[in-house]
């Protein structure tokens, strides 16, 4: 009798995760096994080995409740070098397990493991878990859902089922080739061969229809959305063929709830969608996704990747699926007007802490840069090599890693003189700038924060050599999104427009094509921090910055130990 409960009980669990219908008093694992592998899979009509944690892709969902801790045991039986990082979690006193390569650790290696503690805070909601080396997390990622402590709901009504949607891009060839051959060849990288849900391309690529997501709904269920945007390269919009949704939560922060036709996602972010099924179920309705782009004369992955919303139950007619009025991929209006409709939500159980004091200010402009090629032999543009700056510096990635290098005082791996504003003030968004604004500094600096400080970054786009939209997110904090515009930023005017009552919680944000964004947040996590835009080709030209943050006085305010199995360098 007790094997045949224990095997009801698992048919009823397995049941439950199938379904997607995950319940509050469920206890989660508190340790996971990633191993990291080459497994081969079919897109678009051939197959290729992809690197994936546990054989698959999308990766495995991590599951916990706000304030757990949990391990994750990463087994590296890949063929190179691979860190992981867990998006948008604090991670207090421990930048030891933030994961991206040679800031916080070294890459672990072929055949080497390495043990990553993730304690959550503050956070709740959906994040997600990706590789932080090179360009691998094209493949290897995966959801992170975070629920509300056994004590507490969500602060709207339990959604009948939860489903995550992870968007990404693909690419015929091998991700690592094609990261080495844009560095070597200092161009774009090639657009992706395919945008995807879930894994897949969706009905309009070919070979892919058989597999296209499908999400099973009962009419008059409300469903609760879980949208990721893990592409490499390109921000998307999304939307549901005659649905609306109600954003109620973006980067594990809940959101004053308010619906739409649509979303702008960019790479990094995570947004908590209420669908309610409230259509004809007769019929097939196309979840779609497409590439929003702000630049001009930037190429880009012009495809739509769709899924399949049916209603359980119902004969469907035999006409195609209803495509979503998706907005113009140049639609900057449409892009910013979303964004900017972001609110905390602010009431007495979710309160804000908005830094209202400030104590440090930067100013950090951010461009595209080029380097001149002996005999013009480089891709970009005039047979130069691309890159990206922060106040007109590229930063130069290390061979040791800047958290061991500053805990243990290693000399000569960083300095120490970020500057808190752009060496040169110009028209930052002029359509004609000069020649000599293209070529910026290499150096490996870090900025050195106050335990405490209260800090306001603006960042600020420019048209250097060609402005664009940057999903900049800065690991080891969640920052309030206090203010934003087109054009270059006021320091007298547009302080007075900031949002200091309910700005949203997040730890991705866009920065306009040719605009302004500023955050804020307070320094009270010790350690070292990456910030940097999530488009992964602007990262690796350079733009990125380190944070330092000092130790407190109080032993609870510094660093915890490194832990014994830290990968070598």
């Amino acid at each position: 009798m007790r094997i045949s409960i224990s095997l009801l009980q698992l048919f009823l669990g397995l049941l439950l995760a199938i379904n997607g219908i995950l319940l509050h008093c469920q206890a989660w694992p508190a340790r996971y096994t990633f191993v990291v592998e080459e497994t081969p899979y079919k897109r678009l009509c051939s197959t290729k080995k992809i690197l994936t944690v546990n054989g698959q892709f999308p990766g495995p969902t991590l599951y916990a409740r706000k304030g757990d801790t949990i391990i994750v045991d990463v087994i590296n039986k890949g063929n190179r070098n691979i860190t992981l990082h867990w998006h948008g979690v604090a991670q207090p006193r421990n930048p030891w397990s933030d994961g991206p390569e040679y800031i916080t650790q070294c890459p672990i290696q072929p055949g080497a493991n390495f043990t990553q503690k993730i304690i959550f805070s503050t956070e709740e909601g959906t994040l997600w878990w990706h590789a932080h080396s090179e360009w691998d997390r094209a493949t290897v990622h995966g959801a992170m859902i975070i629920y509300p402590n056994k004590d507490t709901h969500y602060p709207f009504p339990k959604p009948h089922a939860e489903i995550p949607i992870i968007l990404g891009e693909w690419w015929k060839e091998d991700i690592g080739e094609l990261y080495t051959q844009t560095l070597k060849n200092g161009g774009d990288p090639n657009n992706s061969s395919a945008f995807l849900v879930n894994g897949q391309p969706g009905d309009l690529y070919p070979c892919s229809k058989p597999e296209t997501f499908k999400l099973l709904v009962d009419y008059g269920k409300t469903y609760l959305l879980r949208l990721i945007n893990a592409a490499e390269q390109e921000i998307l919009f999304f939307s549901i063929a005659n649905h609306k949704v109600t954003v109620v939560g973006s980067d594990a922060s809940y959101t004053k709830p308010f619906t739409t036709d649509y979303v702008t996602i960019p790479p990094g972010q995570t947004l908590d969608l209420l669908l309610t099924a409230n259509q004809s179920p007769s019929k097939y309705y196309y979840m779609a996704a497409r590439a929003y782009l702000g630049g001009v004369g930037i190429a880009y992955d012009n495809t739509t990747t769709t899924a399949i919303l049916q209603y359980k139950n119902h004969v469907p007619s035999s006409t195609p699926p209803l495509l979503p009025a998706l907005p113009a991929y140049n639609d900057t209006n449409a892009s910013v007007h979303f964004t900017g409709s972001l609110r905390s939500l602010a009431d007495k159980n979710h309160p804000v802490d908005v830094p209202l004091k400030i104590t440090t200010h930067l100013f950090y402009t951010l461009s595209v840069n080029t380097f001149p090629c002996p005999k013009n032999s480089c891709a970009g543009p005039n047979g130069s090599r691309l890159a990206a700056s922060v106040n007109n510096i590229s930063f130069m990635t290390p061979t040791i890693d800047i958290l061991q290098a500053y805990y243990y005082h290693v000399n000569g791996v960083f300095g120490t003189r970020f500057p808190n504003f752009p060496p040169l003030l110009f028209n930052f968004t002029a359509q004609d700038l000069p020649l000599y604004l293209q070529t910026p500094k290499r150096s490996t600096e870090v900025k050195v924060l106050e335990y405490n400080a209260t800090v306001e970054l603006v960042f600020q786009g420019t048209n250097v050599v060609s402005g664009d939209d940057h999903p900049m997110h800065l690991h080891g904090f969640s920052f309030y999104v206090v203010g934003w515009g087109l054009g270059n930023f006021d320091k007298d005017k547009d302080p007075l427009t900031y949002n200091l009552v309910d700005p949203p919680l997040k730890n991705t944000i866009t920065v306009p094509v040719n605009g302004w964004t500023a955050i804020r947040f307070k320094a009270d996590n010790p350690g070292v921090w990456f910030m940097h835009c999530h488009l992964d080709r602007h990262m690796s030209w350079g733009m990125d910055v380190t944070f330092i943050v000092k130790n407190g006085k109080e032993t609870q305010a510094q660093i915890l130990p490194p832990p014994p199995d830290m990968p070598p360098c």
